[in-house]
């Protein structure tokens, strides 16, 4: 079985065919899938998609690029969303300075409460980290020395001190369609060295589709070619890579249940 750790079913690329897309994630042997939270105004449209099945879970937080539209909130705020069942991660959370949609202090006021939020809820925080691999290390670190949180860097595609040092930290390192891109060697030169009980795998669907459907809107289906690179980068078979990524989920989200 393998898990997509991390999806966006709510977006409208699935409005048409959500049925659909998970009946072919079940055939092509993905168990679970967790639904991702861009938006904590639209917490429950989520909750409603992981409520419709038992195999989906879902996580509550605010994506880097809407960080200034919703800094009211509090981590108690959103720790008392994350009660909800079926919720077992907060964010997604995090810097991006690639697209740089938000103030950059406002991204990092918006991780921080997220942090808290894990550190209070014991949930794995999702970490979405573009082109601010420094900044990232500094915050992660200095929250760290405040107290642990579980946390995990999802869609990994930064640089091998950012994955290094998150690991030293006890954080998780999750990977996505990124890793079969032909120009991805030095990710699959990284995460080579990336310690097999800290690895997951994850689809960003809608985004980001693995060789051989790059460029298509991605779906929890494929998240079995990026698993099928994973394991010819760590050199074991792909079943050997299907039960660690889901033990190693299971470890991380263990909020979630089989």
């Amino acid at each position: 079985m393998l898990v997509d750790s991390h999806c966006h079913l709510d977006f409208p690329d699935f409005k048409d065919e959500l049925g659909d897309v998970i009946r072919r994630a079940e055939l092509a042997g993905v168990g679970h899938m967790v639904t991702i939270c861009t938006h904590i105004c639209k917490f429950d449209q989520i909750k409603a998609i992981a409520e419709s099945y038992d195999n989906i879970f879902c996580s509550v937080g605010t994506h880097p690029h809407n960080a200034d539209q919703e800094l009211d909130f509090t981590a108690e705020d959103i720790a008392k969303l994350a009660d909800h069942p079926k919720c077992v991660a907060i964010g997604e959370a995090g810097l991006d300075y690639f697209y740089d949609n938000a103030p950059r202090q406002a991204q990092a006021q918006g991780l921080r409460t997220h942090i808290k939020a894990a550190r209070m809820t014991q949930l794995p925080l999702v970490i979405h980290s573009r082109d601010a691999d420094e900044d990232m290390i500094s915050i992660l670190s200095d929250e760290m020395e405040q107290g642990t949180y579980p946390a995990l860097l999802h869609c990994f595609s930064s640089g091998r001190e950012l994955a290094m040092r998150a690991v030293d930290m006890g954080l998780y390192v999750s990977l996505s369609g990124i890793l079969t891109f032909k120009r991805s060697q030095d990710i699959r030169d990284i995460v080579a060295d990336v310690p097999m009980d800290r690895l997951l795998v994850e689809t960003d669907a809608p985004y980001l589709a693995p060789m051989p459907y790059r460029g298509k809107r991605n779906e929890p289906a494929y998240v079995a070619h990026t698993a099928e690179m994973l394991a010819e980068v760590k050199g074991v078979s792909i079943d050997e890579i299907a039960n660690i990524t889901t033990d190693n989920f299971f470890r991380l989200f263990s909020k979630a249940k089989r």
